[in-house]
């Protein structure tokens, strides 16, 4: 097991120079993919680890509920620096748990006030509600989600620009976005060192929808200028992991990649850029932090299967 235990602990800063290079270099759906898959797995293996560190920790405490075998030497052998890794994992898993639930909490609240305010109107694909306070963000529910928008925030708009809300909203239903959003969001609160992942996918599910949204008016340019409109007006989603055509990173910028050209479909970034030896280096840690967790959960799994009395 050995130092490997730790490794998955600090591996998401191998993602760190993807993080801004892929919003910048890749198509925004390939960026989402990739950084939300990469986000998903290295807190997954990070988690994997503070368990198998909390379990080691929590058999040195007196009056556990372990098998008495599990405080034994050769498993505390099995984790170095046993006394404070295993010790401070305790709190540590707790407070990510606790973080995550929160998190998951404050979506299905917020999903539950929005579906209960929307209960009175008809079962349309478009909820307009009648309120002084502009926004419009995807809710997603039932078998196609829904788009929610006030008529302030209509009333702010032109009949060109209320098509490009709509039209873009309707991606991130279509896309499912708000899964991108949740995992990168729970990803970190897991390990705060994947936050700029979480800030990334943020940026790049908007940028999709941008991107898709425009393809469908037929107008990059009026794309651009319902962006500008809406964030001037608009207060976003009411939750982080609820997409919203006025949030999702620095509009200045999205405006600006509207108002250029598309940007390439593009699998794989080539191997000597910047961004291709960003992706490697990514996907090179990702491996990495699962065969080290693996390692880890198998060794831990057999020693402790050995120190186990039957």
């Amino acid at each position: 097991m050995g130092v490997f235990v730790f490794l998955p602990l600090v591996l998401p800063l191998t993602a760190w120079p993807v993080a801004r290079l892929a919003e910048q270099h890749l198509h925004p759906r390939t960026a989402a993919w990739l950084l939300s898959v990469a986000a998903g797995v290295l807190a997954l293996c990070s988690t994997v680890c503070l368990a198998l560190l909390m379990v080691v920790g929590t058999a040195q405490l007196p009056g556990n509920p372990l098998p008495d075998g599990w405080s034994d030497e050769e498993v505390r052998d099995a984790v170095p620096y046993d006394e404070v890794a295993g010790t401070a994992a305790i709190p540590a898993l707790l407070a990510v748990m606790a973080a995550c639930s929160r998190v998951l909490w404050r979506h299905h609240r917020v999903r539950r006030r929005a579906e209960e305010a929307l209960a009175g109107l008809p079962r349309r694909s478009v909820a307009v509600l009648p309120d002084e306070v502009p926004y419009a963000y995807a809710l997603p529910g039932g078998r196609r989600g829904r788009v929610v928008v006030s008529t302030a925030m209509l009333a702010s708009l032109s009949g060109q620009q209320r098509r490009a809300l709509f039209a873009h909203e309707r991606v991130h239903l279509a896309g499912h976005h708000h899964r991108f959003l949740l995992v990168v969001r729970l990803a970190a609160q897991a390990n705060w060192f994947l936050r700029p992942l979480c800030t990334a996918v943020s940026y790049t599910v908007e940028r999709w929808a941008d991107e898709e949204a425009a393809a469908r008016l037929g107008s990059r340019r009026v794309m651009a200028q319902t962006i500008g409109k809406a964030a001037l007006v608009s207060r976003g989603a009411p939750a982080a992991t609820l997409a919203a055509v006025a949030s999702g990173g620095p509009v200045p910028r999205r405006v600006a990649a509207l108002l250029g050209p598309p940007p390439a479909v593009r699998a794989w970034p080539p191997a000597f850029t910047a961004v291709g030896l960003a992706v490697w280096t990514a996907a090179a840690g990702t491996m990495v932090s699962a065969l080290s967790s693996a390692n880890s959960a198998v060794t831990l799994f057999l020693v402790l299967k050995t120190a186990t009395p039957w």
